[in-house]
């Protein structure tokens, strides 16, 4: 012996390496008792009840039914207690009232009498010159000087005055009498003009005969009578015609001042509003007062700008006190509350009986559905905050910021699409009731999750979690669009909920992502993204097995591919059998050398061991795969896998060999115990357990085919199957004859498929003959049965 190993020979006999402890997974009563008891059951239902009606219902406050303007009411919302308000809104009513109730002021404007008055004095020098001038002139001359007066006069304002009508004035009249009737008219316009002289074709003044309106005075505001351009002109007319001249005189001069008379009036904007502003100084602000039990809002009608001030007005005075909630039948709710997760009950039975016979199944069930509730809970009370609670804009969201999928897709992923369509019904349905019963909101949130939950089925990509959020938050944004379009509500709050929705779709996604490996941890729950996470060849297990032991990883890959198709051919998980598959024998890596698929040299370690220490070493490969599967946190079902995928098969070589032995050592007795050489089971739990089983047995006795042809592998089939069913290691699952039928078939074209047979090359079986090797298919014979046992 060597100086190193007498060195490590001392330190074991005074330092013995401790042994290192296997890991087990064996279940203490307590556990046990929790997760099959039907008292913790029933305590789980009663909880939820409570949980849900106190999440749903105590504590609801009038401030969390955001009702807008415009929109349909779901509810009834009534004054629990006597309360007064100033109504903003009734006090602008007053207030507009008393604004149309100030009269019109107007004043006069003189500048345009002025202005004709200057232009037909400048007419009346011109007709004095021509008087002068008139004995020089020929009558050719007069008409021409006559014609130029006229045309002078009408540039200056768009007059009407004709050559003819100057021609009369000039020939019927002196120069004092022209005069004295030119002042004669003047004197009439000024008063008319004084009075105010309005247009009846006019719009903007809408006077009747002999009406009166307020003028803006020196002396302040007066009032009088007006005139209209006809009553001017007919004044006028009456005041020439008194003149004591020809009618045809009067007639000239009429139309000479009919141009003279215009609407010279206009309103006096800033009277008016000194005139608004002594009326506005008087108005008192409304005061509304509002009697315990008056109704507020009204359900199945739109809300009023006068009921939605009413309502902020009532939340205004409630807040900060303690008043009695809305839900005042809290029995009535709570059965309500009870009947509906009695339905869940139900329908958990029908679909998915699993859940209801695993206590930890219905916790992870009730512990998503009520934390989602109350998330639910936490974005309605936001509507309590002074921030949302008097801004209609930001309160209006709220509804839409809730993650209402967030459970539906959890429990979808962890548990399958059944129990995530009822979470989804559930949590539309109280989110609903929450925000004021109302039944969009319930219909929209339901609708996104069922879309969600079918992006989800058959998940094998994290990625995919969050689109699934995305496209349930565009459903939401694309039913609010046309919905509240439709309800008529401004576009910029619509613009808002669609912006929240599509938001909080991408929030969930992001959140499910992070929580759902929590979740598979606390619950023991595995997904197909965890099982394609598994798959990866170099996770650890997976690539000692491919050093260290590669036939048995190999065979892994072969029965891998047989419980596959099979899977898929029953309706079973396929991913969670081949996943399986992969770590069934995972076992084996602690002594790879005693089993035949790894012993490439030809050596049988089994040679120097007793049958019994031989059985015992084939056996211990499903405790140290536990082991290994604990150690490296396998899920469940896959440890599940490693423990049953032999059941409490008899290991035949061996136990064949012992019986020999005994025989051959005392023919009159056979003293050896079948147990010592059977697997410690449990027999197989589940479909996916037996399939790999069957797998597991057949791959390995296929090996012993010399020929493979469809006969030998039928019988081969049949063999295997009629050894299992006959000893019973099939009775513990739920599989079906069917079923097994449709395995067969899928086994044997699984098989004809991998197993084909190739070309033998010249001269191959010759030299293997001359030198005396075994070939392929001896060797395989020999260990046909050590090889279907292990």
């Amino acid at each position: 012996m060597s100086l190193s190993d007498q060195f490590r020979a001392f330190l074991h006999r005074f330092f013995p390496k401790k042994r290192k402890k296997r890991k087990t997974e064996a279940s203490s009563s307590v556990l046990i008792f929790l997760e099959e008891s039907r008292a913790i059951s029933i305590a789980i239902f009663a909880i939820t009840v409570v949980a849900i009606v106190v999440t749903s219902f105590i504590g609801i406050k009038p401030s969390g039914f955001q009702f807008l303007p415009g929109q349909l009411a779901t509810i009834r919302i009534v004054a629990a207690e006597d309360f007064n308000y100033q109504s903003s809104m009734l006090t602008d009513q007053k207030r507009e009232q008393l604004l149309t109730e100030v009269p019109p002021v107007y004043r006069t404007e003189m500048r345009y009498f002025n202005q004709f008055s200057k232009h037909v004095n400048e007419l009346l020098a011109e007709m004095e010159k021509f008087g002068a001038l008139e004995r020089d002139l020929s009558a050719s001359g007069a008409q021409e000087y006559i014609n130029r007066i006229t045309e002078d006069f009408n540039a200056k304002d768009n007059y009407r005055l004709s050559a003819s009508d100057l021609t009369t004035i000039l020939e019927f009249s002196d120069v004092d009498t022209r005069r004295e009737l030119i002042e004669t008219g003047l004197i009439s316009l000024r008063e008319s003009y004084k009075i105010g002289i309005y247009d009846k074709n006019d719009s903007n003044f809408d006077f009747s005969e002999k009406s009166v309106a307020l003028f803006k005075t020196d002396n302040g505001v007066s009032q009088r009578s007006l005139e209209s351009t006809d009553d001017a002109l007919t004044n006028l007319r009456i005041t020439l015609n008194a003149q004591n001249v020809p009618p045809r005189v009067s007639s000239a001069f009429h139309r000479l001042f009919r141009d003279g008379v215009r609407p010279n009036f206009e309103r006096d904007e800033s009277e008016i509003q000194a005139q608004r502003q002594k009326m506005l100084e008087s108005l008192q602000p409304v005061i509304v007062r509002v009697g315990r039990g008056a109704s507020i809002i009204e359900p199945n009608t739109k809300v009023t700008p006068e009921q939605y001030e009413q309502h902020l007005a009532y939340i205004r005075h409630l807040d900060g006190k303690t008043t009695d909630t809305i839900d005042i039948q809290l029995f009535g709710r709570a059965l309500m509350v009870m009947a509906m997760l009695l339905a869940a009950t139900f329908y958990i039975r029908l679909e998915d009986r699993a859940t209801l016979q695993s206590n930890g199944r219905l916790g992870l069930l009730a512990i998503v559905v009520v934390s989602n509730l109350a998330i639910v809970r936490l974005c309605f009370e936001l509507g309590n905050i002074d921030k949302f609670l008097y801004d209609s804009s930001l309160s209006a969201i709220l509804p839409y910021i809730t993650p209402t999928a967030l459970a539906p897709i959890l429990i979808a992923i962890l548990m399958g699409s059944g129990p995530g369509l009822l979470t989804a019904l559930i949590v539309s349905l109280f989110s609903a009731v929450m925000f004021g019963n109302r039944l969009e909101l319930m219909v929209m949130s339901f609708l996104a999750s069922c879309v969600a939950i079918f992006i989800c089925r058959n998940i094998r990509k994290r990625g995919r979690v969050v689109t699934a959020g995305i496209v349930g938050g565009l459903c939401i944004a694309l039913f609010t669009l046309l919905y509240n379009w439709a309800d008529g509500l401004p576009s910029k709050t619509i613009f808002n909920q669609v912006s929240a929705a599509l938001i909080t779709g991408l929030v969930q996604g992001v959140v499910i992502v992070g929580i759902l490996p929590i979740l598979e941890g606390l619950f023991k729950r595995t997904t197909d993204i965890t099982l394609l996470e598994l798959s990866d060849y170099n996770h650890p297990i997976l690539r000692r097995m491919q050093f260290e032991a590669p036939g048995t990883w190999h065979h892994s890959l072969m029965v891998a591919n047989l419980a596959e198709n099979a899977c898929n051919a029953i309706k079973g998980n396929a991913l969670l059998a081949r996943v399986s598959c992969m770590f069934h024998d995972v076992g084996k890596l602690v002594k790879p050398e005693y089993f035949t698929e790894n012993q490439l040299d030809g050596r049988n370690p089994h040679d120097e061991k007793t049958t019994s220490f031989s059985a015992l070493i084939i056996k211990s490969h499903v405790k140290e795969g536990v082991d290994l599967g604990l150690t490296f946190k396998l899920p469940r079902p896959i440890i599940d896998v490693i423990r049953q995928h032999h059941g409490t098969n008899l290991i035949r070589y061996f136990y064949h060999k012992a019986v020999q032995q005994a025989e051959a050592d005392d023919p009159g007795k056979v003293a050896v115990l079948e147990s010592t050489y059977r697997y410690d089971g449990p027999k197989p739990q589940f479909k996916e357990s037996a399939v790999i089983l069957l797998a597991d047995s057949l791959e390995a006795a296929s090996r012993s085919l010399s020929k493979v042809t469809p006969q030998n592998i039928e019988e081969l089939v049949d063999r295997i199957f009629k050894v299992n069913l006959d000893d019973g290691q099939l009775d513990e699952c739920s599989i079906t004859m069917a079923d097994l039928a449709k395995i067969k078939e899928s086994f044997i074209f699984t098989l004809l498929n991998s197993l084909h047979s190739r070309i033998a090359y010249p001269g191959t079986k010759e030299q293997d003959t001359a030198s005396g090797k075994k070939t392929t298919n001896e060797r395989k014979s020999e260990r046909v049965e050590a090889s279907a046992s292990q």
